[in-house]
């Protein structure tokens, strides 16, 4: 019996004259149900046919879950009509009332059924004659419809959210899952809503988080948003930034993790590199290869002089976005230089930069107008995977050259540091070019913090050494940072380190 109703369930939705039967014991009766219903919950009947919009639904689903629970199948005769989407859906009273959509519909359709009854009754006792007993109507099926204009909702998804008002543990596929989410916002059915946001959490991906983003603003569920936006500050530089699917990410979702502190990047140019590319495909919407430095390089150069592209009409939509970005925090003088040969940015925004670098260089390194370290630091990043048994990069700021080192210690045991170190034990000289600057300087105070995240189940695991003012010398034990020890099993582990000088 069982095999034979959940098969029933299973199948797909094709014309408009398919049934679905869902098995579970009906209340018989317009006006029992209705009698049963208002004497279980202490509501007077009377007041209840004249107020039906006082009817509290939460305590008649309360009601419903309290003695329909694990009973055993007892009738497998549906008593409500669902009509919607061309289909004729039959139900049965207990699962209607995980709606509230739903339950509000039958109400009113069982409160108009009552009046209707009670006016038929009294003029049936009038004309019967005394002593004769009114024969028993026969049962029927209430109808009740619901008119859907969302065009998310589909049949197949409609079926679904239907499905699991009878199995709670029907599964939904990402593929799916923002279908079945608009279903339950349209049934007002809670338990799937929720269902249907952990699925999309822990599905998001380069190809799923728009559509995911746009669902979580549309049915205003903080919870969607909120993982979104963190996936996106993980992924964006180190995983959209060489995808295609960089194209499709909405302005405003890109507004706000371009603003977060929590942003991960491997480097400020880096950062800088993958909103260029974002502009670049939004303005070129029929590219379908990613395009290689150079391309965009010679996209962008190719606009007049007359004004840099932010200045023009086509870019100052995007100014705000630029804004976000820490230009001041581009100490390599390549990448200066090409910023500068784009014509992007105004000249006003690149001489100021300029004269940042030239004054810190001339006091030491001091980062004079840089004060709130999760707001304005200089911000470099590891992306440590499960294979690697150590990984490292060294930097250069202001003539000071430090290692950045993360060690896999034991199977889900990591540890994270970062140590100033002389440009002559990097581990390739020739990285110092010419133009670079080397500091004499035997110590430099450094505020700093150290910040490790990793995904595990969809919830992000966080780490911090917390802020530390620290001075560094060449030698040890002064020339090694607090160690952020990260016990985890998510992969990759997004390590960033963000520094300030302040004056010394």
């Amino acid at each position: 019996m069982m095999n034979m109703n959940k098969n029933r369930l299973e199948r797909r939705i094709v014309g408009s004259t398919n049934r679905w039967h869902f098995p579970k014991k009906p209340f018989s009766g317009d006006l029992l149900a209705l009698s049963q219903m208002c004497k279980a919950l202490g509501i007077d009947l009377d007041e209840a046919l004249k107020h039906p919009d006082r009817l509290c639904i939460s305590k008649i689903q309360k009601l419903f879950s309290e003695n329909f629970n694990n009973q055993a199948i007892q009738s497998l005769e549906p008593d409500v009509i669902l009509e919607c989407l061309g289909c004729k859906w039959e139900l049965h009273q207990p699962q209607l009332f995980q709606s509230e959509t739903l339950a509000k519909l039958y109400l009113a359709a069982l409160i108009q059924s009552t009046h209707r009854s009670l006016g038929e009754t009294s003029k049936t006792l009038q004309a019967q004659l005394p002593g004769k007993a009114k024969e028993k109507s026969p049962f029927k099926r209430m109808s009740i419809s619901l008119r859907i204009h969302d065009s998310s909702v589909t049949r197949v998804a409609f079926a679904t959210a239907l499905k699991s008002l009878y199995i709670s543990e029907a599964e939904i596929n990402a593929d799916d899952a923002v279908a079945v989410l608009a279903s339950a916002n349209i049934l007002q059915f809670s338990g799937l809503f929720q269902k249907c946001v952990d699925t999309m959490i822990k599905a998001l991906t380069s190809s799923t988080i728009k559509n995911f983003y746009l669902a979580g603003c549309q049915y205003k569920d903080e919870r969607l948003i909120k993982a979104c936006e963190k996936w996106l500050e993980m992924n964006l530089v180190p995983l959209l930034g060489t995808q295609l699917h960089l194209r499709h990410i909405p302005q405003d979702l890109l507004h706000k993790v371009l603003q977060s502190p929590r942003l991960f990047t491997f480097s400020e140019f880096h950062l800088v590199k993958t909103l260029l590319l974002w502009v670049y495909l939004q303005l070129n919407k029929n590219i379908q290869v990613m395009p290689i430095n150079e391309t965009l390089l010679t996209y962008f150069n190719s606009f007049s002089k007359e004004h840099c592209f932010l200045n023009r009409d086509i870019g100052h939509r995007w100014i705000s976005l630029f804004l976000c970005l820490r230009l001041y925090n581009i100490t390599g003088v390549k990448d200066l230089e090409e910023l500068k040969h784009i014509n992007f940015f105004p000249a006003s925004w690149l001489i100021r930069v300029t004269a940042n670098h030239y004054y810190m260089l001339e006091n030491g390194g001091d980062m004079v107008h840089l004060k709130d370290l999760s707001t304005q630091a200089v911000r470099f990043g590891l992306l440590f995977y499960k294979e690697y048994t150590t990984h490292s990069k060294t930097v250069s700021i202001y003539g000071f050259f430090f290692e950045l080192k993360g060690i896999k210690n034991d199977t889900n045991s990591y540890s994270f540091y970062m140590q100033r170190i002389r440009h002559t034990d990097m581990k390739s000289p020739s990285a110092v070019s010419e133009r670079s600057t080397v500091s004499l300087r035997a110590q430099r105070l450094v505020r700093y913090e150290i910040r490790a995240q990793a995904l595990v189940s969809g919830r992000w695991q966080e780490f911090s050494t917390s802020q530390v003012t620290q001075k560094f010398g060449l030698a040890k034990p002064h020339c090694k940072s607090h160690v952020l020890e990260v016990q985890s099993v998510g992969a990759p582990i997004y390590v960033s380190f963000d520094i300030i000088f302040p004056i010394s």
